[in-house]
């Protein structure tokens, strides 16, 4: 085999970033790998739109089957999006024993475990780096860098377009809504953007990492997600006083090993928290310092102690490279004849399970507004006295004008239940003018 032809199927932001990733280091991947990496065919929706690098006549098609049903393409490269004729491209290119390369993050967490089993069933391999924080080689790093390691936790800056809007909402004073507005006409936020800014789509890259990181597939739906459109610009200003900055993060956490249960079936399950929400991050961590559009990911192992990740994570070129990364892959593998020398996913940790987020304890920033008038806040310390929760600090600025004021309380290490209970029951008082503002403090220590 002198040359890998390669099957695309998606010609839009990232298939065009690849296909001017090639253009440009098509000579040096062929010099790095002992092979020439050749496009064969690409399926595209409208194949009479002009695109940015020139393809010969008859690659182009709209029938995405006669890329994957040509036995001149070895590998499968699927960057059209979604999650339904995706999954049938998918699918269908493993069944046919051709390893597929893909960037679709909503695809794998949805359909990941049947896709990583059908790749086994069928002696291929499965590549996925660029699903996750884009140019950052994150898939690699848990897959085969830190293998040697049990991951004790990561916390990940996974969507760039939240960053940015809490990047210029903390520089600027801005609100959400402004903010916004200005991201989707600079591109960064799509017209309709809950995708991105409701947690969403960082929660399809986390689940992805918390599955690899602890050996089982974590649904979409055990996972906890919260947004950023409940940030206030006063959170963000009361938050620097504090010394934190609120970024939107992707947790995984390893729990205590609840050891051995005295039924028959031997160890009680391992507790991982797998979560998506604000958070205020001290300053002090290099998470706090990660704005606009880029991506970090902090990862502790109990081996290597702390690593950190960062770079794009999103955009053309930032993806595309890390699909050039998997094609490279898939290229050796073909040439060295080994389909299955890293396998796309391993299950080991089958007494793990993904815990309930009633069940995290954490620190909370909690913001109020009030009618400023005497035993308001004995009131207001009685319930969360009688909930087991401890406050740690108080803050009621002055120089606010108008009956209701803001407070804000920092709250010891409470269950998350009892922390929802008892601020109902606080906004059910009548001094409480508004619904409190409830945002996790993650110290990462």
């Amino acid at each position: 085999m002198q040359q890998v032809n390669i099957g695309l199927v998606g010609g839009g932001t990232v298939g065009g970033g690849v296909l001017s990733g090639l253009q440009r280091n098509g000579n040096l991947l062929a010099s790095r790998l002992g092979l020439s990496l050749s496009v064969a065919r690409v399926a595209v929706r409208d194949v009479r739109k002009s695109r940015p690098v020139a393809l010969p006549a008859g690659v182009i098609t709209g029938d995405w089957r006669q890329v994957v049903d040509d036995p001149s393409v070895h590998i499968v490269t699927e960057l059209m999006g979604g999650t339904t004729t995706a999954r049938q491209v998918v699918l269908a290119a493993l069944r046919r024993g051709k390893p597929v390369v893909t960037a679709n993050k909503a695809l794998l967490s949805s359909h990941g475990e049947e896709l990583f089993a059908e790749a086994a069933r069928s002696g291929t391999n499965l590549y996925y780096e660029a699903s996750v924080a884009g140019g950052i080689p994150i898939i690699k790093v848990l897959r085969e860098s830190l293998v040697g390691n049990r991951v004790q936790r990561i916390a990940g800056i996974v969507n760039g377009t939240c960053n940015y809007i809490l990047t210029r909402m903390k520089l600027e004073g801005a609100c959400f809504e402004d903010v916004l507005k200005d991201a989707q006409r600079l591109g960064y936020a799509e017209a309709e953007p809950s995708l991105d800014v409701d947690g969403h789509d960082a929660a399809h890259k986390i689940g992805i990492l918390a599955s690899l990181a602890h050996g089982f597939w974590v649904q979409p739906e055990q996972i906890h997600v919260e947004g950023i459109r409940h940030i206030d610009p006063l959170d963000i200003q009361f938050a620097g006083q504090l010394g934190y900055t609120i970024k939107l993060l992707g947790i995984v956490r390893e729990g205590p090993d609840p050891g051995k249960s005295t039924r028959r079936n031997g160890a009680r399950p391992r507790p991982i928290q797998v979560s998506v929400y604000p958070a205020l991050v001290p300053n002090s961590h290099v998470l706090a310092s990660v704005n606009h559009a880029f991506n970090a990911v902090a990862v502790r192992g109990d081996v290597v102690g702390d690593t950190l990740f960062y770079g794009r994570g999103a955009g053309a070129d930032a993806t595309a490279s890390s699909v050039l990364s998997d094609l490279a892959d898939a290229t050796l593998d073909l040439k060295n004849g080994s389909h299955r020398r890293v396998p796309p996913f391993v299950a080991h940790e089958g007494h793990a399970t993904v815990s309930p987020i009633e069940d995290l304890v954490s620190r909370y920033y909690v913001r109020l507004s009030v009618l400023d008038r005497p035993g308001v806040f004995a009131r207001i310390a009685n319930i969360l006295a009688r909930s087991g929760i401890g406050i740690s600090s108080i803050i009621q600025p002055e120089g606010h004008v108008g009956e209701a004021v803001p407070v804000i309380l920092m709250i010891h290490d409470a269950p998350n239940a009892a922390m929802r209970r008892a601020l109902q029951q606080i906004g059910r008082l009548p001094a409480v003018k508004s619904t409190p503002a409830m945002i996790r403090v993650e110290p990462l220590e």
